[in-house]
């Protein structure tokens, strides 16, 4: 079937498409994707699943066509964006909608971070991109850890909970034994995704608490990863580096990232070793959730 071209004007395309329509809600912002490429309404249902709602009232709205140039992506938020390829495409739709939370939700904190709970108290993993956050979040689902994000850490300041955005973990290259991909796995030709259904633990659907920060550093060598304790003002310093919307806060941001490392421990994370670098986080949780004498 031939698609007719989309227009900026939303309203115009999707007025007389039978289009296949998804509904998503992120922390209240709703969204709706219509497209009538089912490789796109896969690839879109596979990583959203975990925001997919009945609700029918949208403050974002976006169509996709495909093209010999690749896939068009209309928005109401601006201009059409162009992606070359799926795996482009999956990147411009996250960024896309990740920058218009912030806007509609400015008052969370925003880290670039992963993020998991373990029995009750939450954890972030700070890295750079390619660092190791979405491996190690992967590996530590194997684990006992409820995956909440892999590169997004929305914070409340005042509760200092993390609310998850658990779209489907992203990978660029497959992890290696124990901590094998399942059949499930959505493939771009650039990444990787495991949806949440298909996530070795539970996902968790609710915000927790944040109670540590893990600064991953990968050092290849014979020493075992080990976790190392440091002070408020390094990881302020470190943390702010990863913060996505400090203007939208007091003290152009800095004043948020002193109050989440103030009320949370902070670690330097020293990885080599996947099945070890988890078993050290495990480990430093658990002596956290014993009672301060």
């Amino acid at each position: 079937m031939m698609l007719a071209p989309i227009g900026e004007n939303l309203g115009e395309s999707f007025a007389f498409m039978d289009w296949k329509r998804l509904s998503l809600d992120f922390f209240g912002v709703q969204a709706e994707i219509a497209t009538a490429d089912h490789d796109c309404v896969e690839l879109l249902s596979g990583n959203f699943s975990f925001f997919q709602t009945n609700e029918k009232t949208p403050i974002l709205k976006y169509g996709v066509t495909r093209s010999k140039q690749g896939l068009k992506i209309a928005r109401s938020t601006g201009r059409a964006l162009q992606a070359t390829d799926d795996g482009d495409f999956l990147f411009q739709v996250e960024k896309e909608i990740t920058i218009e939370i912030q806007k509609h939700r400015s008052d969370l904190y925003f880290l670039h971070a992963a993020a998991l709970d373990y029995k009750g108290l939450g954890l972030i993993l700070v890295a750079s991109s390619g660092g190791g956050k979405s491996t190690t979040a992967w590996a530590l689902c194997h684990h006992g850890f409820r995956y909440l994000s892999d590169e997004l850490a929305p914070i409340d300041l005042h509760s200092l909970e993390i609310h998850p955005y658990a779209h489907a973990l992203s990978l660029k290259r497959a992890p290696t034994s124990p901590y094998l991909l399942p059949d499930a796995t959505l493939r771009t030709c650039r990444t990787l995704h495991v949806p949440v259904c298909a996530l070795p633990g539970e996902c968790s659907n609710s915000a927790t608490r944040l109670a540590a920060v893990f600064f991953i550093s990968y050092r290849p060598g014979p020493e075992p990863p080990n976790a190392v304790p440091i002070s408020r003002a390094e990881a302020a310093t470190r943390l702010f580096v990863n913060a996505l919307n400090p203007l939208a806060h007091p003290g152009y941001g800095l004043d948020g990232v002193m109050e989440i490392v103030a009320r949370c421990s902070s670690f330097d994370l020293v990885t080599n070793d996947l099945a070890q670098t988890c078993a050290v986080v495990k480990k430093t949780m658990e002596h956290l959730r014993k009672p301060s004498r």
